[in-house]
């Protein structure tokens, strides 16, 4: 079998967390007759837990028949200093652990060093040439563009013009480039960095293999994983949210919402997970007599489809500024919304519009509680012929995000680079 190694800072096995991209393409792979063994983290990303590495730079482990590499890092809280020293330990500890690696287990045909943060695509690079084999760079988030857009960091200033200089090397000495979203090549465009403005980079080594939902797993769960809830059965309309209550995620918009909505006594708003501002919201909810909004607080990831599958809408209840959507959107969350086979409302309108590639939801064009109100009636007041048809949309659409033919999109990518 040829041999493929995957570097993700905050990948993740099914006992360790849920980002679990790269573990699917693993199982997949071996299909294809490749092994695929991906390298990640110790500290865990977003459960905040830690796989102990027994005092070694790294430890082994096999989940499923997948070979996982848990590299000891640094411990870090927040987005400050800690964590960049974090990322610094990741990609050094890469540097020092894979020459060790592979006398014991065999040398790696093609390697992919995967965003968040560019030093993991950078270390899949410098390796790759230590072995003499190819290397894909995986773009899940644009860096330092993410940076640029929330205003923590300007593109002309120095650490800025650094980070975009650095960025550039990367897309330049890969072999192949994967983007999450269709429109990220766009970016390359912008810059000027591509061939036809001029720049070193052939667009032809640009791919595009979105984010997407494991279909067998997910319908699985539906069946299997049912949370037990008297709102999730009654006769009501549900407008379902699922996702983390904090500022970013502007919950508190589908308050506004719900207010404006609460003379139509059959709609009911549903809030799904945990986060900083839960408590805040769930006050101002019985302050201002909102009681048509629940607040379910944190449930674990695996009742999540069934959810989803109960609900009457699903809101993608994004943020209007604080991000570039021009380009689409890679979020898991969207695709599992479509596989639920629900109509969907996102809060913004994107570019490469996947909504409206397969009519199964709305956009807004502007992020207010009143558009947002009008949408849902409009779904709400659908002929149930249109309704059905939006739903089944939807579900017919996931298919195209189910993680075999994400695999498959990979597996030409890793073909065309031997």
């Amino acid at each position: 079998m040829r041999r493929f190694w995957i570097f993700n800072h905050y990948a993740t096995t099914p006992q360790t967390g849920p980002l679990l991209r790269h573990f699917y393409f693993a199982e997949y792979l071996k299909e294809k007759e490749i092994e695929t063994t991906v390298f990640a983290a110790n500290e865990l990303h977003q459960t905040g837990g830690t796989v102990d590495t027994q005092g070694a730079s790294y430890l082994r482990t096999e989940e499923e028949g997948v070979p996982f590499v848990f590299v000891r890092t640094s411990k870090y809280q927040g987005n400050g200093l800690s964590r960049v020293r974090n990322m610094l330990s990741f990609f050094l500890g890469l540097l020092r652990i894979s020459g060790k690696y592979a006398k014991q287990y065999g040398k790696p045909d093609v390697i992919m060093g995967s965003s968040a943060h560019p030093l993991t695509s950078i270390a899949g690079i410098l390796i790759a040439r230590r072995f003499h084999v190819p290397a894909i760079v995986e773009v899940r988030d644009l860096w330092p563009e993410a940076i640029f857009s929330v205003g923590k960091l300007k593109m002309e200033s120095l650490p800025g013009r650094l980070l975009s200089a650095g960025e550039k090397w990367m897309y330049v000495h890969a072999d192949a480039i994967v983007f999450t979203k269709e429109g990220d090549v766009d970016h390359i465009k912008e810059m000027g960095w591509d061939q036809e403005h001029g720049g070193k980079i052939d667009l032809g080594k640009c791919h595009y293999v979105n984010n997407g939902v494991n279909l067998s797993d997910f319908y699985a769960s539906i069946e299997h994983d049912i949370l037990p809830d008297p709102n999730l059965t009654d006769e009501s309309f549900r407008v379902t949210y699922t996702g983390t209550v904090r500022p970013v995620n502007n919950v508190g918009n589908l308050l506004d919402t719900a207010k404006l909505l609460k003379e139509h006594k059959d709609i009911r708003f549903l809030i799904f997970g945990g986060g900083s501002e839960l408590e805040t919201l769930k006050k101002r909810a019985a302050d201002e007599r909102i009681d048509n909004v629940v607040f379910k607080g944190f449930v674990e990831k695996k009742y999540i489809p069934y959810i989803l599958s109960r609900s009457s809408v699903n809101v993608l209840n994004y943020s209007q500024s604080n991000y570039n959507w021009s380009r689409g959107n890679s979020s898991n969350k969207l695709f599992e919304y479509m596989a639920s086979g629900k109509p969907l409302i996102s809060t913004v309108r994107m570019g490469y519009s996947i909504l409206d590639r397969y009519e199964c939801g709305l956009s807004l064009d502007e992020c207010t509680s009143q558009a947002l109100a009008r949408e849902i009636l409009k779904i709400h007041d659908m002929p149930e012929e249109a309704y059905a048809q939006m739903g089944q949309n939807a579900r017919e659409g996931a298919k195209d995000f189910d993680f075999p033919v994400l695999t498959e999109r990979l597996y030409q990518v890793i073909e065309s680079v031997r």
